[in-house]
């Protein structure tokens, strides 16, 4: 007999403040397993993690909850000390009094003596098994927060954990506390996730989209050969459709061409006389009639195949991943586009790292490794010559290096993308904006959505773009944790741009399985 799910949901459906639908219909029952939960950006995920922590209403239908949930919360810098990030405090304030002989009678009712266990173990949970609780949260990076965050949710004792993007900032060893937390998890939980290293270790994953939800027993593996081959029987739906439309225009094109030359034998009968009068009129009104009947049923045919075409056209568009055409560098193999030299970093009286060499010759492709706070983003900010170092020389090959960080900042959100296109390069014309929008994927009315509302998908190709377009393309592109903020189609999209991409990369990332599809040749090491 299988144990009683934590969760169900029965036929749960969701909408945005304006109406429009997330997601329909939705069936599920989470028990004591591990689901991955996928989708685009704004498909509904933190939406759907929300109405199952009882934090937002659905739209219809019903969710019965059978245990306890606990919901990762974010710990911010001025949450105080670490104690009272984790609301505990207070509860370890009077177990000092009572164990100093100090506390009251109401102190000892109160008393949780199992606390200190149970805190002890949260915290060795997430990997942070020494830390001060008198800790400023705000020294703290933005993955210890991330894991102490995750060490509150587990001091409620839950049955179901409800996770929306765990690994996010998370430096590899963060991201490793996180993996072992939920191998080891004897509840459920349900995480929404873009790590795919993560999403391997599912039992099941669910995906939310426009054409309905899917759900694949196993890990990130079998979820991708099922949507792969979904994928594929779209296209086939889409080449038999139109087809269709070309068959059914060519028998209607038959049906004209066979009126045209009854109309012409006709007209000879009549020219040529001889035929009663009332013989030709009703051959006439047979004519007109039969042509008639054969001109709607073409029309009602062709009318049919034409919208179950733009129904095939509409399913494709949604399951296929959209596609970046990034332009040729002209990079040569001997070309040196930077050069570290004996480089050291300081600030104050820390050293970041140093001395360090590399340099960075041809289409080469490399990453910068270690812990969050080990100095890889200023080493970037070195590169591009944001920054000057404490000893030792960079040289750069001027005008050949663009940068992205993971929030776009190049992009004006008071400005369309045509806008913001022009505003970087001030030659180009109305139209050409256009036609460099497109090779990312913005054609027509995309290319004039303002920056501000676009999704992180969105602002990485529009940045893509532009920092690629004009005269002289770049021949070092630097990306500063790119895949923060794209759901996995819009990884899958940048993936096969970069793969595609003929020049040289220098990329900070934790997300090992992006670096491996990009071809990552090297990796150089910061900090402990």
């Amino acid at each position: 007999m299988s144990a009683p799910a934590l969760l169900t949901l029965d036929s749960v459906t969701a909408a945005r403040p304006d109406g429009t639908a997330l997601f329909s219909d939705l069936s599920l029952a989470v028990g004591r397993e591990r689901i991955g939960l996928v989708g685009r950006n704004g498909s509904g995920k933190s939406t759907l993690l929300a109405i199952m922590a009882g934090e937002a209403p659905a739209r219809a239908g019903h969710i019965h909850r059978a245990g306890r949930i606990a919901t990762l919360r974010q710990i911010q810098p001025d949450r105080g000390s670490v104690a009272q990030a984790l609301g505990v405090a207070d509860a370890l304030d009077l177990l000092e009094r009572m164990e100093a002989g100090s506390g009251t009678l109401d102190d000892a009712g109160e008393a949780d003596w199992t606390l200190p266990e149970r805190l002890a173990a949260a915290l060795a949970d997430v990997g942070l098994p020494h830390i001060a609780l008198d800790r400023d949260c705000a020294t703290l990076s933005g993955g210890e927060r991330t894991r102490l965050g995750l060490a509150a949710m587990l001091l409620t004792g839950p049955d179901l954990l409800l996770l929306d993007e765990p690994t996010n900032n998370l430096d590899a060893e963060g991201r490793g506390a996180i993996a072992d937390l939920l191998a080891r998890w004897p509840g459920g939980a349900l995480v929404a996730s873009h790590d795919r290293d993560l999403l391997e270790t599912m039992d099941r994953i669910i995906q939310l989209s426009p054409v309905g939800i899917l759900s694949v027993t196993g890990g990130w593996s079998d979820f991708v050969a099922q949507r792969d081959a979904m994928r594929e029987r779209a296209e086939t739906a889409l080449d038999r459709s139109r087809r269709q439309v070309t068959t059914q225009e060519r028998a209607a094109q038959r049906q004209v061409e066979r009126k045209a030359r009854r109309d012409k034998a006709g007209r000879a009968l009549r020219e040529r006389g001889g035929a009663p009068r009332i013989l030709l009129g009703a051959m006439a009104q047979q004519a007109q009639e039969s042509g008639g009947r054969e001109r709607r049923l073409a029309e009602r045919l062709i009318g049919e195949a034409r919208e179950t075409l733009d129904d095939a056209r509409q399913q494709v568009e949604i399951l296929t991943p959209l596609h970046i055409d990034l332009p040729p560098s002209g990079l040569s193999a001997g070309r040196t586009l930077l050069r570290f030299e004996d480089v050291v970093l300081e600030r104050g009286d820390r050293r970041l790292f140093g001395p360090l060499s590399f340099d960075i010759t041809g289409p080469r492709r490399i990453a910068l490794a270690g812990p969050n706070g080990s100095g890889k983003t200023s080493l970037l900010a070195l590169a591009t010559g944001v920054l000057a170092p404490t000893s030792g020389h960079v040289t750069r090959a001027g005008g050949l290096i663009a940068m992205l960080d993971q929030h776009v900042a190049l992009l004006d959100a008071r400005l369309d993308l045509v806008g913001n296109m022009r505003a970087r390069h001030p030659g180009m014309t109305h139209g050409e904006a256009h036609t460099t929008l497109a090779r990312a994927a913005f054609r027509n009315r995309d290319a004039l959505k303002p920056a501000g509302v676009l999704s992180g998908g969105e602002r990485l190709r529009a940045g893509l773009a532009i920092v690629t377009a004009g005269p002289t393309p770049p021949q070092l592109l630097i990306l500063d944790e790119p895949t923060n903020h794209l759901d996995l189609d819009a990884i899958e999209t940048l993936e096969d741009a970069l793969r595609d991409y003929d020049g040289a990369l220098l990329v900070v990332s934790h997300d090992e399985a992006f670096l491996a599809r990009i071809g990552i040749e090297r990796r150089i090491g910061l900090g402990a």
